[in-house]
């Protein structure tokens, strides 16, 4: 089977679908990947890659096909909007030429925002006459005005509008969280969805590798280091690890360990400045490879989201990622999230944004015998490889796949 798999992220940006990709074609499925030029989570190129023009290479066994776009740039709403334009535009117009005399049995998006991105991968499903299989990662418009970039009621209700548009003409729909079922399926009348969830690399379930070198950081080296891993945003609602911080600021042993970056970062610099946070660290971000390595120097693992509707039906990725690990989980946030931690018996739950809470749940789960949290991690990797284990869910989604391009007629 040969799929062609749309996203306008991929490596070297540090998305899951990077993993599943490797996956597949470790399986015996042939991947081409059509895909911007890399730019976050900092908003300017890679080095080595130029805004204009195409490119081509290889990554893992995958022919990756890159178009132009525009970064998105730092904390600015028109950069934004001209990056998801920009991918989608030159998609649209450049991507049946770059994948001329090529068939395809489906094309597979994988779709975090903008999920726009969808459209050029329904043009060329229809170019090469397969279907298309769509991985919903994050509800639009509801994320748009959740994290503040959209406000204005017109301009959602038309995103609604084409969003409905693109789940009425793929051919299967996936989603990352169970919640997302009902609000998919109200804009996709008579059309499939499936619960398919986010796992991780086996590498975070397994021993750290040695001949990965980890950054030195000394915060993680001793005491009860909380660390949070991703991306710094205002989704995540930074402000909570802030005010955290600042109510355990007696407690020596106790320290937050902020590893990412992202729109939110330099505000929180600027308050460990300002408030004298010496029990708040902000490394920087580093390679994926080393995060496993990282996580399994914290007390406990810490996640964090916005108050918000859209954020109760949601599951971090980091979710899956924290499980794996084996550390004590500490969720601040509400919904889906939190059940998940909760039913894995993985670590402590508190409502989002709420720092009086999550200071509480740091001392009560540094107050617990080592042997405790040791139970709570183990409990959270049984969970991840019971729900979670990367490698069914590859086998799981080539299922998926190979059911659509029967279907089809186009299997191979």
């Amino acid at each position: 089977m040969k799929v062609l798999v749309v996203s306008q992220y991929y490596w070297p940006e540090g998305f899951r679908i990077n993993e599943v990709v490797a996956s597949l074609i470790g399986k015996g499925i042939e991947v081409e990947v059509l895909t911007g030029k890399p730019n976050y989570p900092e908003g300017r190129l890679f080095a080595g890659y130029r805004g204009w023009g195409c490119s081509e290479g290889w990554h893992d066994g995958a022919r990756i096909l890159r178009v132009p776009l525009s970064p998105r740039g730092a904390k600015s709403p028109v950069r934004l909007v001209l990056n998801y334009l920009s991918f989608i535009v030159s998609a649209l117009l450049l991507g049946p030429w770059l994948l001329r005399h090529r068939r395809y049995d489906v094309v597979f998006v994988y779709a975090p925002s903008p999920l726009l991105q969808a459209i050029p991968a329904l043009w060329l499903g229809r170019l090469k006459r397969c279907p298309v299989v769509l991985w919903v990662q994050d509800l639009w418009p509801e994320s748009l005005s959740a994290t503040g970039y959209v406000s204005k009621r017109w301009i959602l209700s038309s995103v609604e509008s084409v969003v409905r548009w693109i789940y009425r003409h793929v051919d299967l729909l996936l989603v990352q969280s169970r919640a997302f079922v009902p609000a998919v399926s109200a804009l996709a009348p008579g059309k499939p969805v499936i619960y398919y969830p986010n796992s991780v690399d086996d590498s975070f379930s397994r021993p750290p590798d040695p001949a990965v070198a980890l950054p030195d950081i000394p915060a993680l080296e001793s005491g009860f280091p909380v660390l949070f891993a991703g991306n710094v945003g205002a989704g995540q609602a930074v402000e909570v690890i802030v005010e955290a911080a600042e109510r355990l600021r007696d407690y020596p042993e106790v320290r937050f360990v902020v590893i990412g970056q992202g729109s939110r970062w330099e505000w929180m610099r600027q308050q460990v400045v300002q408030r004298g946070l010496s029990n708040l660290h902000l490394p920087g971000r580093f390679p994926v490879d080393t995060m496993p390595g990282l996580m399994q120097k914290a007390g406990a693992l810490l996640v964090s989201l916005s108050d918000q509707p859209i954020f109760a039906l949601t599951v971090p990725n980091k979710v899956q990622a924290y499980l794996a690990a084996g550390r004590p989980i500490l969720a601040c946030l509400n919904g889906e999230g939190a059940r998940l931690v909760e039913e894995a018996g993985a670590g402590l739950a508190v409502a989002a944004e709420d720092a009086e809470a999550l200071a509480a749940a740091v001392l009560h789960l540094y107050g617990m015998s080592h042997e405790e949290r040791e139970m709570l991690g183990e409990n959270g990797r049984r969970y991840f490889k019971e729900h979670f284990f990367h490698d069914r869910l590859v086998d799981d989604l080539i299922g998926h796949l190979t059911s659509m391009a029967a279907e089809a007629g186009q299997a191979t």
